[in-house]
């Protein structure tokens, strides 16, 4: 009797155990499939993979984007694209990243001495004079150039600058046919649809075909930038020799030139605020991908933004216009937003482990 009553225990104890395990398996397919099938129609990714060392988690994401950035020889650009480069490297293989191949599309002419340190492609800057003083011309030119000999591997295309810097893996944002784009507060097409019209006609469709757009950040397919590449250098030219339209765009002729000439192919961007984020008006990093940092950071000690005013703390890039910041930059103090921090903290680790960092 004691002999049956404990081997009815064990049988029991089994079955517990078995349909314990079906209930774990079950809630973590359960967990996956959701992770599967909400990637797309989300802005936040899940990760359903715990305790698991960071080398050894794969993403199976999305189709690969190759990263491309347009840049010139000045020291001002390098120091800058040699962080990007670093956390390009240290983002590529994270979970979540579906990050492909990297290409610096140098548009001087000639090779420069980050040639071995960041794989790069020499294009032709535009004929002299041309870009009237406004070197940002000569990225779609370059885009142009480069998109007729280059071999990548990838799809997409993620257009990127000097001043960004990866702070989450980025996964492709785009969908089939739909690029993905960051929506700038600043490009208004409906507000300045005098100048619109004069590059996007009426019979073209409704001025809000035109998206609140740069060129960067984007994800595109390939096939469809081959495509816009040329029109955009087309409608900058065009922008840049209208005095009145040169007088209204200033320093973003060129992303509106971006914006029609999509337009005038009828393609339309997805929106995602989620792409970047630009200190020190963006104050939490949270889930977004990109730091863009075009704008200066001033505080005063008291970590109050003192924006427009040089500050007793400080980071801006315009103050390395000859050569690259230092080593171990101070960090802000306290009550600065934690974007600000994040971006001295990842320039810091970057310029820490560049070798001959100094020598730029």
């Amino acid at each position: 009797m004691i002999a049956r009553k404990n081997m009815g225990r064990s049988t029991f104890l089994l079955v517990l155990l078995a349909f314990g395990f079906f209930i774990a398996t079950y809630n973590l397919l359960t967990l996956l499939m959701h992770h599967k099938g909400s990637r797309s129609g989300s802005d936040e990714l899940y990760d359903p993979v715990t305790g698991m060392p960071d080398e050894v988690k794969k993403w199976e994401g999305g189709p690969k984007f190759h990263v491309a950035l347009t840049a010139t020889d000045a020291p001002y650009s390098k120091w800058q694209c040699r962080i990007m480069y670093y956390w390009y490297k240290k983002m590529k293989d994270a979970y979540g990243s579906d990050m492909g191949g990297f290409t610096r599309v140098l548009h001087s002419g000639k090779p420069d001495n980050l040639m071995e340190e960041i794989p790069t492609v020499v294009v032709d800057p535009l004929p002299e004079g041309l870009d009237r003083g406004y070197i940002v011309l000569n990225r779609p030119w370059a885009f142009v150039q480069w998109l007729e000999t280059a071999t990548i591997q990838e799809e997409y295309i993620l257009m990127a600058e000097p001043d960004h810097i990866f702070v989450n893996p980025l996964p492709n944002l785009a969908h089939g046919e739909h690029p993905a784009a960051f929506p700038f507060f600043y490009i208004k097409p409906a507000e300045n649809e005098k100048i619109i019209r004069k590059f996007y006609s009426e019979e073209k469709g409704p001025v809000t075909n035109v998206d609140p757009i740069g060129n960067s950040p984007v994800i595109i397919k390939k096939a469809i930038l081959e495509k816009i590449a040329p029109t955009w250098m087309n409608v900058s030219l065009r922008m840049k020799g209208d005095p009145e339209t040169d007088k209204a765009f200033g320093w973003v002729l060129e992303m509106y030139a971006y914006a029609v000439a999509s337009a005038l192919h009828g393609v339309r961007h997805i929106l995602r605020k989620d792409f970047m984020l630009q200190p020190p008006w963006d104050t939490e990093i949270g889930k977004k991908f990109i730091i863009h940092y075009t704008y200066g950071c001033d505080y005063n000690m008291k970590g109050e933004l003192t924006y427009g005013k040089i500050g007793e703390w400080r980071f801006d890039k315009r103050s390395h216009l000859r050569g690259p910041p230092p080593r171990n930059l101070p960090l802000p103090p306290p009550g600065v937003p934690e974007s600000v921090v994040r971006l001295v903290k990842a320039v810091n680790e970057a310029t820490a482990n560049i070798p001959g960092w100094d020598t730029e």
